[in-house]
């Protein structure tokens, strides 16, 4: 069957329509949000049968470019039963297809592919987990090494300090760090190239906020900052104070 009705799977494995697609496919005359509180009559319950959402649209209107629009994402079961109370063919058309839908969903070739998915997840999710984990412990080698003042000094700095020391975004300075082959991304965080993991430049450190989420912050050391310096200096990049001085 053709995809008569655009769908999405979301984050808990549940697959959802548009409540404003099967609005237009079912070719409701009402206005979409009369139409939808009264659907809501039938004892669907929000955040168990759908969720509410709102997305912005571009306008015509230079002074307000913009408009939100409110749209619902509804579970199968829902929309099921929502095409059955319109009593009219495309109602019907409706039904049948999301019967199919489920009919799929449920097969055990795509509950292994979901599962499958899942566990692909998890073990990307892990072997980020364990990069982080192996800089982290390469970071502290030096400390056990090591005893100059650059290693004593406790103040760290985040790249967006480094950065301003030569007039640019910590964005600029942590792509012009890749390009001199320092860091690498892994999703969102800048992590250190094996070679320079070793070297107490960074330390990273890992904020829990519950069981499944947890933040990362990865600040340079004093000697990471003299290893910029140094670095940059090569490819003639000066930090601002030293610009002045020259001129």
């Amino acid at each position: 069957m053709n995809q008569l009705i655009p769908t999405q799977q979301n984050s808990e494995g549940n697959l959802l329509v548009s409540g404003r697609d099967l609005h237009e496919f079912l070719e409701i005359k009402t206005k979409y949000a009369d139409w939808f509180n009264r659907m809501k009559e039938y004892g669907f319950v929000e955040n168990i049968d759908f969720i509410l959402v709102t997305q912005k649209r571009e306008t015509n209107n230079p002074k307000n470019p913009f408009t939100e629009i409110t749209d619902h994402h509804i579970k199968i079961p829902m929309a099921k039963e929502i095409a059955m109370l319109q009593r009219n063919e495309k109602g019907k058309q409706a039904r049948l297809y999301f019967l199919e839908l489920e009919e799929k969903w449920n097969s055990p070739e795509m509950v292994m592919k979901r599962a499958m998915d899942y566990l692909n997840a998890r073990v990307e999710k892990l072997q980020t987990s364990n990069l982080l984990l192996e800089q982290q412990v390469n970071e502290l080698k030096p400390k056990a090494t090591y005893y100059d003042m650059v290693l004593q000094n406790k103040s760290l700095l985040s790249v967006s300090k480094i950065a301003k020391d030569y007039g640019m975004s910590a964005i600029k300075m942590n792509r012009l760090l890749h390009d001199l082959g320092v860091q690498y991304k892994q999703g969102d965080i800048w992590l250190l190239y094996t070679k320079h993991q070793d070297k107490g430049y960074t330390q990273t450190h890992t904020h829990v906020i519950d069981v499944d989420n947890s933040r990362v912050s990865t600040k340079w050391t004093q000697k990471g900052r003299l290893f910029i310096y140094e670095l940059l200096k090569q490819e003639g990049i000066l930090p601002l104070i030293e610009r002045e001085e020259t001129a």
